[in-house]
């Protein structure tokens, strides 16, 4: 089979990135199994029993309610950003919302395309084997790292500012990213020293589901992108930071699908993105966290198995899902794709397609608007053919039968109403500013 390519380069992730081929050794304090295991970094040790993730103002868990969010990672982000760890100040980036009935919001952020590499695997395969020679997340300096984030027992969170490694477990750990999107972006690196490639399974994605609901504050998102999805580092890893915004996608319409077999007693609901340029499925509600994560990432193992690219959101403290199959690198590897928007350098991954584009040029931010935007994204989208038959081979590899209805045209476009359900944004702040 002809390898597909693309002309693209990924943004650097670490300050280690760059000369990540030159033999290091121990001693520099990486986080590899030369110098992690002896590393006494912060642990963060959250309730592995966790029911449904409870609002900021009900929550009765020592540490305080907003110890994990407020005062541990964007408190220790902050300690970063004054060390200078960062290749640029975030915090100066331009934003806006884009006038429309979206609401998607631009960011300038000119520093993020500086210093870039050639990309290291097939933008085709969306599995593909571990790779050491290549960089990876053991190759980062531990001044990069926050703090560990592991699962303990009982219904209480603990923190203990410095712990030693347990030799027999592979730790997960949260450390910067040194080209943030926005402020308090960093990556989860599931049990880092197993060197797990990019790919999900259902105990990494509860991880990360935790990690939402220990954060609880809807602001706090998480993201993942596969490969052939925008990911750059074929290592394990989930990216999050803080918006004080609502996506867009957060506040587009849904329609649940009528499931016949696979739900009862389970307390999940499956729906369709309605009215919104990339289709998706939405999943949320469930009893525990681990019968939603259960749920969302065997449809993942699902599309890692048919090579299909995609991205996921975990939104509302995870209580919702959002995944998105999706085709730009394919198109854009087959020349499909406008020279009006491969001029953006703008790659659609998990952030851009929620609504928070990432632009690169001030001429492009200046100009931007609600139609740009839409025609971006509608390009990320798997057609409504498509579309429908990836669903249907999700549905069936989850174990969920869809109820046979007749049902209207849904080839949506842009500007159409449906009779669904609204995305409920009660949780989220009135009169939400950002920065200009």
């Amino acid at each position: 089979m002809e390898m597909l390519t693309i002309k693209r380069v990924p943004t650097v992730l670490s300050n280690y990135q760059e000369d990540a081929a030159e033999p290091r050794g121990c001693g520099r304090n990486c986080l590899g199994e030369c110098c992690l295991p002896f590393s006494k970094l912060p642990l963060y040790v959250f309730k592995s029993d966790a029911e449904l993730p409870v609002s900021p103002s009900d929550a009765t868990e020592e540490p305080p309610a907003d110890f994990f969010l407020n005062s541990l990672l964007l408190g220790q982000w902050e300690d970063r950003m004054s060390r200078g760890l960062f290749r640029y100040d975030v915090t100066t980036c331009e934003t806006k919302v884009i006038p429309g009935e979206q609401g998607f919001i631009a960011q300038l952020n000119e520093g993020r395309h500086l210093k870039k590499r050639p990309t290291e695997f097939r933008v085709d395969r969306v599995l593909q084997p571990f790779d050491p020679t290549k960089f990876n997340f053991t190759k980062v300096g531990q001044e990069e790292a926050l703090f560990r984030f592991e699962a303990g027992e009982g219904n209480k969170a603990r923190f203990f500012e410095s712990a030693p490694v347990d030799g027999a477990s592979s730790p997960s750990v949260v450390v910067i990213n040194v080209s943030p999107i926005e402020y308090g972006h960093v990556l989860l690196i599931p049990r880092l020293l197993d060197c797990l490639p990019q790919r999900i399974d259902a105990e990494c994605f509860l991880l990360a589901l935790h990690m939402a609901a220990e954060a609880g504050n809807p602001y706090f998102r998480l993201g993942y992108n596969s490969l052939g999805a925008f990911a750059t580092i074929n290592h394990l890893h989930f990216q999050a930071y803080y918006l004080s915004l609502p996506f867009p996608v957060e506040k587009a319409p849904t329609k649940k699908i009528p499931m016949a077999k696979g739900l009862a007693n389970s307390g999940l609901k499956v729906s369709l993105l309605m009215n919104y340029p990339v289709r998706g499925l939405v999943y949320e509600g469930g009893n525990t966290l681990k019968d939603l994560a259960d749920v969302v990432a065997n449809s993942c193992i699902c599309l890692q198995k048919s090579n299909i690219p995609f991205n996921v959101l975990i939104s509302d403290s995870g209580r919702r899902i959002f995944l998105f199959p999706q085709c730009y690198a394919e198109k854009q590897a087959l020349g499909e794709v406008s020279q009006e928007l491969l001029d953006t350098q703008v790659n659609p991954a998990v952030w851009e397609i929620s609504g928070h584009m990432v632009l690169k040029r001030k001429k492009d931010y200046e100009e931007a608007s609600e139609d740009y935007a839409w025609s971006l994204l509608a390009e990320v989208s798997l057609s409504e053919e498509r579309f429908q038959e990836v669903k249907a081979h999700i549905l069936e590899a989850t174990g969920l039968v869809e109820v046979e209805v007749e049902h209207a045209d849904v080839n949506e476009s842009k500007g159409t109403s449906y009779q669904s359900t609204p995305a409920d944004t009660t949780h989220f702040s009135e009169g939400c500013l950002v920065l200009q």
